[in-house]
C-alpha cells in the first residue's frame, strides 16, 4: 500500500539521526532499524539506531547543559515551554498523522492525544514560575530554616509505544521546567513522533544539549550503561511492571530518584444502581481508547448481576458496529495493535476465557491481515480463574464478570498486585465514597470512564509505581529540597 503524498511529505521532514548536544547524526556503528506502519505491516522510516557510546555521548551533552539550563530564569524556561505548547497546537493535524502511522490509532484518538499531550507542556509552563520554597524560624528561637527546591540533574527517560507524545510531554515538560536536562530513549516500535517533538523543541527556542534524544533497538544494554553512570541524577520509566523492577534494581545501585508508571489492570465497577447509559459510555471509553493498549484501560468489568445481562447486550451492539481499519485514514473506530505479537496474545487471552467457561458476546477473532488487526470483543461470564482477571489485555477486549454484593465486587476489583486505576458507577454519593476509600488504586474515575488531565497527579499505588506525573505533585519530582539554617545573630 502506497503512502499517501502528504504522508510522504511529513515523514520526510522528520530526522532519521540520533539529537545529541543539538546536532542531529547518525549511530557511532552506522546502524539503523526501521519502522513499520502496525496496519500494513510496510516500513515507513529507517532512523539511526543508538549504540550504548551514542548514549553515552547524550549523558555528556546532558550533564554539560545542565548547569546553564538550571541557572536559566524560570520565566525562560516557561517561555520555551509555552512556545513548545503554540506550536504543538498550530501542528496538531502532523503529529496525530504521525501517531497514526506508527502506532496505529485512529486518526481521531491521536488528535485528542496531541491536546492531552501540549497540555503538560502549558500546565509546566505555569508550574515552572511558581516553584516556592519556606522561610521560618526554627522552634528553639535560635535561627531561620530556610527551604528550597533545586533541579534534580540529568534524567533518563525511557518512554512506551502505546501514547508516543503525550508520555514524552508528560516527562519532558516538568523536568525542563524544573531546570533538569534530558536523555529520553523513545520505544523502539513507535520513535518518530519523539524525534518530531524534539525537533519542535529545538524550533521553540530550547539550548543545544537541554534534550536529547537516542533511539535503539538494544534497550537493556542502553539504559544499564547510563544507569551505571554516577552522573545520571534522575529515572522516569513507564513500561511494564516487571522491566520496572529491573530498571528500580538497577537505579539502586547509584540511589537514584525513580520515578515508575506501571502496568494496570483496571476494575469498572458497575453497581445495580448505576445509570446504564453513562456507564456503556464509560466502559466503551475506557475500555476501547487506543485500541484497548493503554495502561488505564478497563480490564476487568465487574457488574451487578441484575443488571449484568442489559449491560452485556447494550455494550454488544456498541461494540459489534465499530469500523475496523487503518488508523491513519478517518472514520474506522479500531486500528492495528502495535504488533503481531500483540494480536496473537489478545486471541491468546480470549480462547482462555472461553476455555474457562465465558461466552463471547461479539467478536473474538483475529482479522485476516495486512496488518495487525483483531475484532473488537465481548466476553460475558468471566471466571475468576480466567487469565483477563491477572494479567493486562492491552487488546480490544471486554470482559465482564459479575457479583452480588458491595463487598464482593471490592474484593474482585482490589483482587491483583496493581493499583493505577479504578472505575465505578452508582448513583449513591455514599456508596461512592465507600469506593474511594476501598478500591487500592492511586486514581478513580466515578461515573467517567476517562480521568486522565495535566493538572491531575497520575499516578498508582501497589505493584503500579511510584511517584506522580501531572499536577501540582508532577515537577516535585523533579526537584531535590535543601534546607539551610541561618543562625540568629
Amino acid at each position: 500500500m502506497a503512502l499517501k503524498p502528504n504522508e510522504q511529505e511529513l515523514l520526510d521532514r522528520v530526522q532519521s539521526g540520533l539529537a545529541i548536544g543539538g546536532n542531529w547524526q547518525p549511530s557511532g556503528s552506522g546502524a539503523t532499524f526501521d519502522v513499520s506502519d502496525p496496519a500494513t505491516g510496510e516500513v515507513i522510516k529507517t532512523i539511526a539506531d543508538a549504540t550504548v557510546e551514542d548514549a553515552v555521548r547524550a549523558l555528556d551533552s546532558a550533564v554539560e547543559a545542565q548547569d546553564s539550563w538550571a541557572a536559566t530564569s524560570t520565566r525562560e524556561r516557561s517561555n520555551i515551554l509555552r512556545r513548545a505548547f503554540d506550536l504543538l497546537m498550530e501542528r496538531k493535524e502532523e503529529f496525530a498523522l504521525l501517531m497514526s502511522m506508527e502506532m496505529g490509532k485512529p486518526i481521531a484518538e491521536a488528535r485528542g492525544e496531541v491536546v492531552y499531550g501540549g497540555e503538560f507542556l502549558r500546565w509546566f509552563s505555569e508550574e515552572a514560575v511558581r516553584v516556592a520554597g519556606d522561610y521560618r524560624e526554627n522552634p528553639e528561637g535560635t535561627g531561620h530554616m530556610v527551604v528550597s527546591h533545586l533541579p534534580v540533574g540529568p534524567c533518563y527517560f525511557i518512554t512506551p509505544w502505546n501514547f508516543p507524545l503525550a508520555m514524552a510531554t508528560r516527562k519532558i515538560a516538568p523536568a525542563l521546567a524544573a531546570g533538569c536536562t534530558v536523555v529520553i530513549k523513545p520505544a523502539a516500535l513507535t520513535p518518530l513522533t519523539t524525534i518530531f517533538f524534539a525537533q519542535l523543541l529545538e524550533e521553540a527556542g530550547l539550548p543545544a544539549g537541554v534534550v536529547n534524544v537516542v533511539p535503539t533497538s538494544k534497550s537493556s544494554a542502553q539504559s544499564s550503561a547510563l544507569l551505571s553512570d554516577t552522573r545520571l541524577r534522575k529515572l522516569s520509566f513507564t513500561g511494564s511492571t516487571p522491566v520496572g523492577v529491573k530498571l528500580l534494581e538497577a537505579a539502586a545501585q547509584n540511589v537514584l530518584r525513580t520515578s515508575m508508571e506501571l502496568g494496570g489492570n483496571a476494575p469498572f465497577v458497575v453497581f445495580e444502581d448505576a445509570d446504564l447509559d453513562r456507564a456503556v459510555e464509560g466502559a466503551l471509553l475506557a475500555k476501547f481508547r487506543n485500541i484497548g493498549q493503554a495502561c488505564t484501560a478497563a480490564n476487568r468489568i465487574i457488574v451487578h448481576e441484575s443488571v449484568a445481562d442489559e449491560f452485556a447486550r447494550r455494550v454488544g451492539e456498541r461494540v459489534a458496529a465499530m469500523s475496523i481499519g487503518r488508523g491513519a485514514d478517518e472514520g474506522n473506530d479500531i486500528g492495528a495493535l502495535v504488533d503481531d505479537k500483540a494480536v496473537a496474545n489478545t486471541a491468546r487471552l480470549v480462547a482462555d476465557a472461553v476455555e474457562t467457561g465465558a461466552n463471547i458476546v461479539t467478536g473474538g477473532q483475529v482479522v485476516d491481515g495486512p496488518g495487525n488487526f483483531f475484532q473488537p470483543t465481548v466476553v460475558d461470564n468471566l471466571s475468576p480463574q480466567s487469565a483477563i482477571m491477572r494479567e493486562e489485555i492491552f487488546g480490544p477486549v471486554l470482559g465482564i464478570i459479575r457479583f452480588s454484593t458491595e463487598d464482593e465486587a471490592v474484593q474482585i476489583a482490589n483482587s491483583t498486585e496493581y493499583g493505577l486505576i479504578s472505575y465505578v458507577f452508582t448513583e449513591n454519593i455514599h456508596r461512592g465514597h465507600r469506593m474511594i476509600e476501598k478500591l487500592e488504586t492511586g486514581m478513580m474515575g466515578l461515573n467517567t470512564g476517562l480521568v486522565s488531565n495535566a493538572a491531575a497527579p497520575f499516578g498508582g499505588v501497589k505493584q503500579s509505581g511510584i511517584g506522580r506525573e501531572g499536577g501540582f505533585e508532577g515537577i516535585h519530582e523533579f526537584l531535590s529540597t535543601k534546607y539551610t539554617l541561618l543562625p540568629r545573630t
